[in-house]
């Protein structure tokens, strides 16, 4: 362990780490309710422009395109070029094509907007996590970060109320709501005048006297309130060479080390772990209310179906945070993605309005739940020196998960039913989770370092990343 991740790693928990679980909360409060607000937005908007089938699925697609692509180059992006710049030009980013997608006229510039949008959306949203983990002791990291991706649940529940009460009762209520998404652009000036860089980010750039600079200012807030930290304890390491450590690794330098040998076996698993939570809960929640009207049950469609599900995300969120201290991320993941396709189970053999609603808040409460060990379990796996990169190219993929999971259940629904349609969604649920939680490492109470260099000592061949460093932590 270095002695700038030593110094972050005693710092008791202050008003400094829940500032920025606030701030990067806020962040994925707007991110939440900017990619649900689509789902209200649509309906109106097709109608009004006369839009067909085809044209009403590109646009229903637009934020998930974006996101893919804002994903994947943001998370290799803030390798080369800090955490912090990238969080703040995404956002920049994500609030003026919000804005302007609510002025347009034609469903073309609308589509554009909503694409430039999701971009900024996702190059935000993957940055974050990977950001607060990098300053939060091992103690609580689990929590935080668990905590931190609950704040989507906030933007769910408020994009439906909106929808139901704005978009529906108002002739221009659908261009209030788009406009609306934009507010988080205040939140710039915050986070312009509080946001500090990663050190930990810093020091992998060999730029130890500004990683320096930032730590120490967090120990003077300490040392002003008349707290006495606890010395800082050296060890030499000598060992594997972290991948881009001390080097000013480019992008493409990065997505190759993903695939390196130290690293292939942690990026397919995370892969794989992104790909199966995110193909179920788009199969379900993309899919379910149709299918179920379908079997003539309508109670989908109502507004307290909607608000039910979307308040169920909280408690699945929060819970799934709590215990990622307690169980382990890898424990917590496996079993809420396990425990969503047994509420799946007992969705698809449901036949009454209330046994719905009851498995329908089940299966929300645990796939959100999941995402809230996933999203706190991927930057811990990765190295500092490609964290973003990791977390981004994961997210990204995962996104293909969540785009073919409608179209293959468009394909299985006519061939083998309904109970087809959750036999296979449950199935990839089962598969993700013993991926995790037969091949993951495990991270509970564990230093980002500690992570990164018995990855790295647990695999012989690292002939073209070893070098003579000294790590000290």
């Amino acid at each position: 362990m270095s002695t700038v991740a030593a110094r972050l790693e005693r710092l008791p928990l202050s008003g400094f780490h829940r500032k920025l679980l606030i701030i990067g909360g806020l962040g994925y409060l707007f991110d939440g309710l900017d990619s649900s607000s689509l789902a209200f937005l649509l309906p109106i908007v097709s109608k009004l422009w006369h839009l067909g089938s085809a044209q009403t699925g590109l646009v229903a697609s637009s934020t998930y395109i974006g996101y893919f692509f804002g994903a994947f180059l943001s998370g290799v992006t803030a390798d080369v070029i800090g955490r912090r710049r990238i969080m703040m030009s995404a956002l920049s980013i994500y609030c003026v094509a919000s804005f302007a997608s609510g002025l347009v006229d034609n469903w073309h510039a609308f589509f554009a907007l909503r694409i430039i949008a999701g971009f900024g959306s996702g190059a935000e949203a993957v940055v974050i996590a990977p950001f607060l983990a990098e300053f939060v002791p091992r103690r609580y990291r689990g929590l935080f970060c668990g905590a931190l991706v609950g704040f989507m649940s906030f933007g769910y529940l408020t994009s439906s109320v909106l929808g139901f009460t704005v978009v529906r009762n108002f002739a221009e209520g659908w261009r209030y709501v788009a406009m609306l998404t934009a507010v988080p652009v205040v939140m710039l000036l915050w986070w312009r005048r509080l946001l500090p860089e990663s050190p930990r980010w810093l020091e992998s750039r060999g730029r130890m006297r500004e990683a320096d600079r930032i730590v120490t200012s967090v120990e003077d807030g300490y040392i002003k309130r008349g707290l006495t930290l606890a010395p800082v304890r050296s060890i030499v390491y000598d060992g594997p060479l972290l991948p881009g450590r001390g080097a000013r690794g480019g992008a493409l330098r990065n997505i190759a080390a993903l695939w390196s040998t130290q690293l292939a076996g942690v990026t397919a698993i995370s892969w794989a772990m992104w790909f199966s939570v995110a193909f179920a809960y788009y199969s379900f929640f993309s899919w379910i209310p149709s299918l179920l009207v379908k079997q003539g049950l309508t109670i989908t469609q109502s507004f307290g179906y909607s608000i039910a599900i979307y308040a169920s995300q909280i408690p699945g969120y929060f819970s799934a945070a709590y215990l990622n201290e307690r169980l382990g991320r890898k424990a917590v993941v496996s079993s809420y993605m396990l425990l969503g396709a047994v509420a799946a189970v007992f969705l698809a053999l449901s036949h009454s309005e209330l046994a719905i609603m009851a498995a329908g808040m089940g299966l929300s409460f645990f796939m959100n739940g999941a995402f809230a060990g996933v999203y706190a379990y991927t930057p811990e796996i990765f190295p500092t020196a490609v964290r973003t990169t990791g977390v981004g190219s994961s997210s990204s993929f995962g996104r293909i998960g969540s785009v073919s999971a409608p179209i293959l259940v468009g394909f299985v629904y006519p061939a083998f039913g309904f109970i087809g349609v959750f036999g296979m969604t449950t199935a990839v649920l089962v598969v993700g989770a013993s991926i995790v939680y037969f091949l993951g490492i495990e991270t509970r109470n564990r230093s980002l370092e500690d992570i990164e260099q018995q990855e790295l000592a647990a695999r012989p061949d690292l002939d073209d990343l070893r070098g003579s460093t000294r790590i000290h932590g």
